[in-house]
């Protein structure tokens, strides 16, 4: 009788299955010797998030941040996006203005904090403002070091053959650079929700970042990891809107 060959585990079912293996890690450990003060098991966590979610101020907070990320988000790859474009379209603008960008790259974001609470004040605009000062310069750089991958050669043959600035753009600069912009999407992406997370923190009494400095210090750990779990399933969905979108922009590749 001849044997039936296994198939191999897809990618997707062994990430899925490693997420299940650390989630029952946790379980039996959190179970077995952890602290109920300070650590919560899965279960525990996902049976509090109906009660997280009852109560109007988390709620409105949970709202309120994803808001914030969203159009923190979006103006960080517009502005990214024109910026690099522009930094990148020549040789003489990468060398006089990209050392800039990487220079404001490498300074910690949370020293502009004070600057953006003295131009914005203390509202909801502030939090904008700070995750998108975390969110532009990756675009930027991403957007600048796509186009510099671009084939020189090509860009020769395209102007030779007549092609004005805007078909050099879209037919060869822009398909070349895709892989590279979007992953600085996804960087850009991370980094607007910490940014905007970290600006509840200092200036805002009843966001979702103020909320996990209270159940922390209140030890509440069930509803700390629920506001975690929250911001990472956000996280996880718009990374996979980005993927989609990236998938959309590269169709040419398939074949």
């Amino acid at each position: 009788m001849q044997s039936v060959a296994r198939r191999p585990l897809s990618a997707t079912a062994i990430r899925w299955w490693t997420i299940a293996g650390l989630i029952a890690l946790w379980e039996v450990a959190a179970r077995l010797f952890g602290d109920p003060s300070f650590v919560a098991p899965p279960s525990r966590v996902l049976l509090g998030l109906p009660g997280l979610f009852a109560d109007p101020k988390v709620a409105a907070a949970i709202g309120m941040a994803g808001l914030e990320m969203v159009i923190a988000f979006m103006l960080a790859v517009i502005v990214g996006a024109i910026v690099g474009v522009a930094i990148g379209i020549t040789m003489l603008g990468r060398r006089s203005f990209f050392p800039f960008v990487l220079l404001m790259w490498g300074l910690p974001q949370v020293v502009v904090l004070p600057l953006v609470i003295l131009i914005f004040g203390l509202g909801p605009v502030s939090r904008v403002a700070f995750g998108f000062t975390h969110g532009v310069l990756p675009v930027i750089v991403t957007t600048v070091t796509g186009m510099r991958s671009v084939s020189p050669l090509l860009l020769s043959s395209a102007r030779s053959m007549g092609a004005s600035q805007a078909q050099i753009l879209r037919h060869i600069i822009f398909p070349t650079m895709v892989a590279t912009v979007f992953t600085g999407l996804r960087l850009a992406m991370s980094l607007t929700l910490l940014g905007v997370v970290l600006a509840e923190l200092f200036v805002s009494s009843n966001g979702i970042g103020n909320y996990t400095q209270i159940f922390a210090e209140t030890f509440h750990p069930d509803k700390l990891y629920g506001l975690i779990l929250v911001l990472a399933v956000t996280a996880v969905i718009l990374n996979e809107l980005v993927g989609l979108v990236e998938k959309r922009f590269s169709r040419w590749k398939e074949g």
